[in-house]
């Protein structure tokens, strides 16, 4: 009887630590915001996005460059140089990503055309 109980309290075992085998954390997501719009504006789109920690948000060059991707060091929760990227991009299709590993809203702009609105926000989660 007593080899019974130990083989039940060994499969019990072995189906309990194989379902935390199988059971994988949640992975982390990719988003894509396009630098420029589809209808020729100077906009990010989208311009609000929310994410959550850990996810990366890819940057792509759509319409009417040079674009880039800078942001405000006083509404932004980590050093805004660190997570900028200041090189102009050209050609369509070009992009660059950044990881955000940090809760907080992080408002963001072009530099050539910050003044005709092209400007955006990420949310962390």
């Amino acid at each position: 009887m007593s080899k019974k109980i130990s083989l039940a309290i060994s499969l019990m075992l072995s189906l309990v630590v194989s379902f935390f085998l199988v059971v994988s954390p949640a992975s982390a997501d990719t988003f894509e915001v396009k630098m420029g719009a589809d209808n020729g504006m100077l906009k990010f789109e989208p311009s609000a996005l929310t994410v959550h920690k850990g996810d990366t948000v890819k940057w792509v060059n759509n319409k009417l460059s040079p674009h880039n991707v800078v942001f405000d060091s006083t509404k932004t929760p980590v050093d805004a140089a660190s997570i900028s990227h200041k090189a102009l991009v050209f050609a369509p299709g070009e992009s660059f990503s950044t990881t955000f590993d940090q809760a907080g809203t992080y408002a963001y702009y072009c530099e050539p055309h910050r003044g005709a609105g092209m400007v955006a926000t990420i949310t962390v989660e």
